[in-house]
């Protein structure tokens, strides 16, 4: 406003009262030593809260900001004037400069949806941190977990495979000790040491050849031999070659084997594991005891199983009974095999795009079985 514009006013009055419900704003029209010279409110407040308004925003040095009146939060804007209120009083008409216009809004009610929404957003945010790295944890448990246990299985492995070859070393080691303390005596006088060390020699070689084809199969490199083959000749071969042992035991071998059936593999590998599960069968068979042997269709499969009575396994070994060097009866660690005959069947197996596995009731009996896509 120029200096000619004025302001017509009798004096610090307010402009009507209604409920702060209807209206929210009001301004005050301030002059020379910050001095409250006139209020325009609708509001029902106090003098002296249009006062207090006032003094706080002048002395803020600030053109806008929000302050704080009795619990109640204020947004105020200064604009400059200059201009004159003329003042109607019973000493006459005088003039008063008016160097400022502040305006007043009400802001609480918004002030503490916001203080709310920031609480509730905090809230939320925290929350959903300790869900987010609690799934980020599972996710990450869940991704290590294999290769945790591919690693506790190949600390076995070494511990397990050096344990092996530690005794049958041991053994060459002392027989030819033996050798060596009769140097004198004649190589047919010392047969018994070199029969030792050549038994021993020959056990390794064993679990030399055994450990190299689970390496093989581990890196998927036995695939090219695959044709399909007549695994009915194939078991009836492998029954035929067992049915000495199987008189000279006492055992009863029963079978049932199904003519023709064709499935897709390495004959020679499939022939292995039907004397793997055979010989497993035989050497846990109680005295006296059965062995049923079966191999039939079923739909496109082909299934092949061994049952032995006896025993049984406990519910609890199952899970580990194909690791490497595993074994139920401790009291068997010395019979000759290292413990990797499951293990190499079920390589075999699951390399002919198979499955293979073993149920047992304890006290009774116990049963393999393998399942191989059949060839029409």
């Amino acid at each position: 406003m120029s200096k000619s514009d004025e302001y017509n006013n009798t004096g610090r009055v307010f402009v009507g009262k209604i409920p702060n419900d209807y209206a929210s704003t009001f301004s005050v029209l301030v002059g020379e030593n910050n001095t409250l010279l006139n209020v325009h409110s609708y509001l029902d407040l106090t003098e002296d809260v249009y006062t207090k308004a006032t003094k706080l925003a002048t002395s803020s040095n600030k053109d806008s900001a929000v302050i704080s009146i009795d619990g109640q939060r204020w947004l105020f804007q200064i604009n400059s004037m200059n201009a004159n209120l003329i003042i109607k009083g019973k000493s006459g008409i005088t003039q008063a400069p008016v160097l400022e216009q502040i305006y007043f809004m009400d802001v609480t009610e918004s002030y503490n949806i916001l203080s709310q929404l920031l609480l509730t957003f905090g809230v939320i945010s925290i929350v959903m941190l300790f869900v987010i790295f609690g799934i980020s944890l599972f996710f990450a448990r869940r991704a290590i977990t294999p290769v945790e246990i591919a690693y506790e299985k190949q600390k076995q492995f070494i511990a397990d495979a050096s344990h092996e070859l530690k005794t049958p070393i041991a053994v060459i080691n002392a027989n030819t000790e033996a050798l060596y303390a009769n140097k004198t005596e004649t190589i047919e006088s010392q047969q018994k040491w070199l029969d030792y060390i050549t038994a021993e020699t020959d056990r390794m070689g064993k679990l030399v050849s055994d450990l190299l084809y689970l390496a093989k199969t581990d890196s998927e490199a036995i695939n090219s031999q695959f044709a399909p083959f007549n695994i009915s000749h194939v078991v009836t071969d492998v029954l035929l070659t067992m049915e000495a042992i199987v008189f000279e035991k006492g055992i009863t071998l029963s079978q049932n084997i199904e003519p023709d059936l064709i499935v897709n593999g390495a004959s020679d590998k499939m022939k292995q594991v039907v004397i793997i599960l055979l010989d497993n069968a035989v050497k846990y068979v109680n005295e006296n005891g059965k062995i049923e042997v079966a191999l039939k269709k079923s739909r496109n499969h082909v299934l092949f199983s061994v049952k032995n009575s006896g025993s049984g396994i406990p519910k609890e070994c199952l899970p580990r009974l194909f690791d490497r060097f595993y074994r139920v009866d401790a009291s068997r660690v010395h019979d000759g095999g290292y413990g990797l005959g499951l293990s190499i069947a079920r390589a075999i197996i699951e390399n002919a795009d198979g499955k293979i596995y073993c149920t047992s009731v304890e006290g009774e009996s116990t049963t393999f079985v393998f399942e191989l896509i059949r060839k029409e």
